[in-house]
């Protein structure tokens, strides 16, 4: 198979105008400019933009399910949802709930990992800060011991976990999570500015929701954030659904340290549905234009967007579009380790792409090789 768009973008050639990309079997096989090769195969024409598969490591869910319940089927509904918008790679995202519950919901999963609808899960709870722990319960809320967090890790597929590195026990959980393969991210965060540099000391490479349920930058109390954006070493997710963030921080992020931003989503189990009242980990949600919050305390609670959307916005605000699908693509891939995979348009790699008009509106999706219907 043969496509070629006026516009490509991930590839090791940079932003390629007037390109065409050659797939064999369920990778890419060749990048080009111009005009393919008479003799190359039948040729689809994509009308717009041409790019990776967009990879989501934050997801709690769509269509009306989660990936708390530990359900295989309801993973392949919200995979099946996500890909549809172009999410061709996420990770199940769970929230804070009982040690028990989450060795169940660990290995429940560990068969939609196998079938490819995900590539790991996200705990991003329980080992939280009472004071910014969100939409989590906090009754739920535990200081981490190595005993909990190798259960965890040996129940299944764990690929991230979240933490605030001013608990008690967290550098040496984080230390074990580091030891063992699984991102240590610091989110959800009371952190001073030394508590947080002591956690990236001990092997935290990524933050969870910039900004979003952490100690705000103050002058005289720098706090998590200027830690983190200090560090070069240190990824950050950023939800750019307009509500989490002001624009003009997003823009300016990506304008200045764009290779370190994964966009993400924190979409919730009423992405692609109606306002209406459902839930988050067991806590009641209220979705009003889009919005979705806790009911008794109207916090924020994750998001009902798409990766899509987030891209879409940031190309709106000024963001050149190479930069935004990177944040949404190769950025996120390397979070995970699986640069080498996917998260590129390049010879050997995955051929997960998505086809999308000028206002980055999907169009048609690819996974592996195959159309997505």
């Amino acid at each position: 198979m043969i496509l070629r768009s006026e516009r490509i973008l991930g590839t090791d050639l940079g932003d390629v105008v007037d390109g065409w990309i050659r797939v064999e079997d369920d990778h890419i096989a060749e990048v080009g400019r111009g005009v393919p090769p008479a003799d190359a195969g039948p040729v689809t024409q994509v009308d717009g933009w041409l790019m990776p598969g967009l990879v989501d490591i934050h997801v709690h869910g769509a269509a009306g399910r989660s990936f708390d319940a530990g359900d295989p089927a309801a993973a392949a509904r919200i995979a099946e949802h996500h890909r549809q918008h172009g999410t061709t790679t996420l990770v199940a995202s769970l929230v804070t709930a009982s040690i028990d519950d989450l060795v169940r919901a660990v290995t429940g999963l560990a068969p939609a990992v196998d079938r490819g609808d995900i590539v790991g899960i996200h705990l991003e709870g329980p080992y939280l800060a009472a004071s910014r722990c969100g939409a989590h319960e906090p009754s739920l809320l535990i200081a981490p011991s190595l005993p909990d967090v190798s259960r965890l890790i040996e129940a299944g597929p764990v690929a991230m976990v979240t933490i605030a590195p001013e608990l008690p026990g967290a550098l040496d959980a984080i230390r074990y999570l580091a030891d063992h393969g699984v991102v240590a991210a610091l989110g959800h965060t009371d952190a001073t500015y030394e508590q947080t540099l002591a956690g990236i000391g001990a092997g935290a490479t990524h933050a969870t929701h910039l900004f979003n349920g952490m100690r705000p930058l103050h002058h005289r109390d720098p706090g998590p954030i200027a830690a983190i954006l200090e560090r070069e070493d240190v990824t950050f997710e950023l939800i750019n659904d307009g509500e989490h963030l002001h624009g003009a921080l997003v823009t300016g992020l990506l304008g200045h340290t764009s290779d370190r931003v994964a966009l993400i989503t924190d979409a919730v189990a009423a992405t692609g549905l109606p306002d209406g009242e459902y839930e988050l980990g067991g806590l009641p949600i209220v979705v009003r234009a889009g919005r979705s919050e806790l009911t008794a305390t109207g916090s924020l609670a994750g998001a009902t967007i798409v990766l899509a959307d987030a891209v879409r916005r940031a190309v709106r605000a000024g963001t050149p579009a190479a930069t935004a699908v990177r944040a949404a693509t190769a950025t996120p891939a390397r979070v995970l380790g699986l640069a080498h995979t996917l998260g590129s348009l390049r010879p050997g790699l995955r051929a997960d792409l998505v086809a999308a008009d000028a206002d980055f509106r999907v169009d048609r999706v690819w996974v592996r090789g195959g159309r997505v219907a």
